[in-house]
């Protein structure tokens, strides 16, 4: 059986394994703060579900989530990740982060940063650009007419292709939009940031029902991205 190993277990890591969990998947959750704080999410998520720290979340998930702010992403230890496919679902926001130059320069995106300081890693950028209600609410089963898509950008063909595949599990379409230097075209600030899952887009990301995005419209959206 398959599992999804969980770095970080907020409101897109407890979605993520939601979502996992209805699609037939084990799912290992860690967070910084220890097993037991996590009981209430795994009672709440079943047999399927079990606590750890996060190296064992590491080493336990074909697919690795790393699901924290982005200055505590370079905190982690990079040992336990060597040759593991780690899912990337992280934005920069220098209020809560502090500034990067690099960053802040436009010369690399937050995912090649993590990629770096996880070097053994296969790094995947997903599940950045939509709020986690949306990613609840319109998971769709394959061959649904209203499923919608989520960019993905990483340097390894391979671990897309799993990327893909997880996707699909979990109710989503894939648009590949590159490598992770492209990863920009789908972070905040730009028309594929949580914009095209609005029913209303004018309204506020925690009051809207959500709204099927489909390849289409990703792809549009990442066209429209400028610095």
């Amino acid at each position: 059986m398959a599992t999804l190993g969980l770095i970080g277990s907020g409101n897109i890591g407890g979605t993520l394994a939601r979502l996992a969990v209805n699609a037939g998947l084990d799912v290992v959750l860690s967070n910084s703060r220890g097993p037991e704080t996590l009981a209430g999410l795994v009672a709440e998520l079943g047999p399927r579900a079990r606590a750890a720290t996060p190296a064992e979340a590491a080493g336990a998930g074909d697919w690795v989530v790393v699901t924290i702010p982005l200055k505590n992403a370079f905190q982690l230890p990079a040992a336990p990740l060597v040759g593991r496919l780690v899912l990337d679902t992280g934005n920069y926001y220098p209020e809560r982060d502090g500034h990067f130059a690099r960053l802040d320069s436009g010369e690399a995106s937050s995912s090649e940063l993590v990629q770096e300081h996880l070097a053994g890693a296969r790094v995947v950028k997903v599940f950045n650009n939509i709020f986690f209600g949306h990613l609840l609410a319109l998971a769709r089963p394959a061959g649904a007419p209203d499923r919608s898509a989520l960019p993905i950008a990483g340097d390894d063909a391979a671990a897309k292709e799993r990327t893909v595949a997880l996707l699909d599990a979990l109710g989503y379409l894939a648009v590949d939009a590159g490598p992770l230097s492209a990863s920009w075209r789908f972070q905040p600030g730009t028309p594929a940031y949580g914009l095209p899952y609005l029913k209303d887009p004018k309204s506020r990301l925690d009051l809207d029902p959500g709204h099927p995005a489909d390849i289409a419209t990703i792809e549009q959206a990442l066209a429209a991205a400028t610095r």
